[in-house]
């Protein structure tokens, strides 16, 4: 059974019972096959009446598989179909209509069931273009105007109204509302988006704050939302992702490639081996048409069918089933690969951590109270534009409760060492060592022992000085995601043995959050060409690896590992593009269940191949030897076909983490 529909398919689908037709020819076959088996055995109508009903039933079950097998003869291959043709033509020749009607209802029934199987896999996929709706409305000079998703430009506003979808990616420009995202990223939980304070000057698309933007097919809560434009439907991170779902699919795994190779030798000896075997009759004692009996007989237990399918089956099912947990896993490779992995390389910033620096201590020294401490630091952080100092005020007012008063004035920002303001006319620095000493502050030992320690443990620290006195030490560190010590637990017992954390920043900090998160080993101050070296390294001593990181900075590093992860990467396209899984979501549990998914798979198709091989192995020798009738070898063939199927389909409800 080959496992890309030929497009002759796709016109015979759309006959007369619409998208299900092979599958109603195939039951079809059935009926007929059974009618023509009663009339037979149970009573006396004449015998053109039953032979008349095995014709119609060798009609339903013979449609779709000639139209398959006249494709492929024609671009020069011989496929199983072209076997299974010839085997139920000879079956009617000898005169065993009844068993040439059974194979064709179970061959058709397999080959009905893998594209239901396919089309369903493909299903859950398309669901996704489902996701955007077909309409938007957009405003103009505040008139609101319905306009087709195709026709959307860059910069145009859209509205969105309560509940309904969102028909482009963009960033919100007005309101604010908790959107669901579970369609595009799979996370449960409804995401609080706000509006962007300013839309004089959009920064580029992937450098907007998640909170801001908007996905197509993502649905609006309560409240209307107004959405500036940012990309064409067709580019947008729904789009993008059918486009990679369907190459995906043709991106053979290991095993199916060896499948193929296999096939491409075997059909052929078993062509030969049958038209040998229809000239017994003239080396041992029987009649040319027990001979052929025999040889039609070998020719259905040989087709490698169960085999054929068993590999596509399960991968585009696998491959279904994460899409529906919002991960994109590019081919059976990916997936095959995935399972066979105990060492991952993770990036650091955005991947095991939020990749926001957070304010983890405050430290007053010489008595002074904490609480004007933290209100001059907010004071003075406050009139700064630099990232950090943003988090440092956003963190007093949030964690401990202190107000803006605008009591301080005349920042000045020193590079590379800190801030100098004046509040309440006396002077602030904030920085570091280096800044103190310029400014002639003593420092004493409390402060080095206590800065050190604080160094030690991954924390960037900065000291505050006031009155010419230091009076205070405050530290920030991207703090690890909460989730991410559950997450690597799971995968130690899932048997991950080697988890390393690849960081540009500083080997204290790497340390400290290996120790806080459970990672075997942390390597700090790489560049992006030392990750390449790192990975270049693991996969010398622990031949597969996988990588997991944002895929902006560590897409070198990404592209060389055995299998690469990219996480958060519904906005990214350069995730999108080079990762070979993708979690659409920022979640980084989701990796357990991915690497579980993908041993399941593997396994699944273990079993397929089992099964579809043991049956031949046994089938051939026993028919060769003129044991068994063709009935049986056609149940017991076909039978594992349908088995191989079924068995691919339960990776469609894959549900544990571990």
């Amino acid at each position: 059974m080959n496992n890309h529909t030929s497009h002759s398919h796709d016109h015979g689908h759309n006959m007369i019972f619409g998208k299900k037709t092979e599958l109603y020819f195939a039951i079809l076959c059935g009926v007929f096959l059974v009618l023509g088996f009663v009339i037979e055995k149970l009573t006396n109508a004449p015998s053109w009446l039953n032979l008349l009903s095995y014709i119609i039933s060798y009609f339903f079950g013979g449609y779709f598989i000639s139209i398959e097998a006249f494709q492929k003869i024609k671009k020069g291959g011989f496929d199983i179909d072209f076997l299974m043709i010839a085997a139920a033509i000879g079956a009617a020749y000898i005169g065993s209509w009844a068993e040439g009607s059974l194979l064709l209802f179970l061959f058709s029934l397999g080959h009905a069931l893998e594209h239901y199987a396919m089309n369903k896999a493909k299903k859950s996929i398309e669901a996704l273009s489902d996701l955007s709706p077909k309409t938007a409305i957009v405003k103009k000079n505040n008139h609101l105007t319905e306009t087709p998703i195709e026709n959307l430009k860059i910069g145009d506003i859209i509205v969105v109204k309560p509940n309904t979808k969102i028909a482009a990616d963009g960033v919100i420009i007005s309101g604010n509302s908790s959107i669901n995202q579970a369609p595009i990223t799979g996370e449960s939980m409804p995401v609080d988006k706000t509006a962007i304070a300013t839309t004089d000057k959009l920064p580029d698309f992937k450098h907007i704050d998640k909170k801001h933007i908007a996905f197509t097919g993502s649905i609006n809560g309560d409240s209307t939302i107004e959405v500036h434009v940012l990309k064409q439907s067709h580019d947008s991170t729904v789009a993008r992702l059918i486009k990679m779902v369907s190459e995906a699919e043709t991106q053979k795994s290991p095993t199916q490639r060896l499948t193929k190779k296999f096939e491409k030798w075997y059909v052929p000896i078993v062509i030969i081996v049958v038209v040998l075997l229809c000239f017994a009759y003239l080396v041992i004692d029987e009649t040319f048409n027990e001979s052929l009996y025999r040889a039609i007989t070998v020719l259905v237990a040989a087709s490698p069918c169960a085999l054929a399918i068993s590999t596509p089956s399960a991968v585009l099912s696998g491959i279904a089933r994460a899409a529906q947990k919002g991960v994109l896993i590019k081919g059976g490779k990916a997936l095959e690969d995935l399972g066979s992995i105990s060492t991952i390389a993770f990036d650091k910033t955005g991947t095991l951590t939020e990749g926001k620096p957070k304010l983890t201590n405050v430290i007053p020294l010489h008595n002074f109270n904490k609480e004007d401490l933290l209100q001059i630091v907010l004071e003075v952080e406050s009139l700064s534009n630099h990232p950090l100092a943003k988090a440092i005020a956003k963190d007093i007012e949030t964690l401990h409760a202190i107000h803006f008063k605008n009591h301080a004035n005349s920042m000045e920002a020193i590079q590379g060492k800190g801030v100098t303001a004046m509040y309440n006319h006396e002077k602030v620095c904030i920085g570091n060592l280096k800044l103190m000493q310029d400014e002639g502050m003593t420092i004493t030992d409390t402060v080095t022992s206590k800065m050190s320690s604080l160094l030690q443990n991954g924390h960037t620290v900065m000291l505050v000085a006031f009155n010419n006195e230091i009076i205070g030490i405050i530290s920030v560190m991207d703090v690890p995601r909460k989730t991410a010590a559950n997450t690597l637990k799971q995968l130690k017992a899932i048997g991950i043995k080697r988890m390393t954390m690849l960081t540009g920043d500083h080997q204290n900090v790497g340390d400290a959050i290996a120790k806080q998160i459970g990672l075997t080993e942390a390597r700090g101050n790489l560049l992006p060409e030392d990750k390449v070296a790192a990975i270049k390294n693991l996969l010398a001593t622990d031949g597969k690896i996988a990588m997991v990181g944002d895929g902006v900075n560590d897409a070198p590093a990404m592209a060389l590992s055995t299998v690469s992860v990219a996480m958060g990467a519904a906005g990214s396209d350069v995730a999108l593009e080079t990762a070979d899984v993708a979690l659409m979501s920022d979640k980084i549990e989701n990796l357990p269940f991915v690497i579980g998914l993908s041993r399941a798979s593997k396994r699944i198709i273990k079993e397929n191949i089992f099964i579809s091989l043991g049956v031949v192995i046994v089938l051939v020798p026993v028919t060769i030897l003129g044991l068994t009738n063709i009935g049986l070898a056609v149940l017991f063939h076909e039978g594992s076909t349908v088995v191989v199927v079924l068995n691919a389909l339960r990776l469609l409800g894959y549900k544990k983490h571990i």
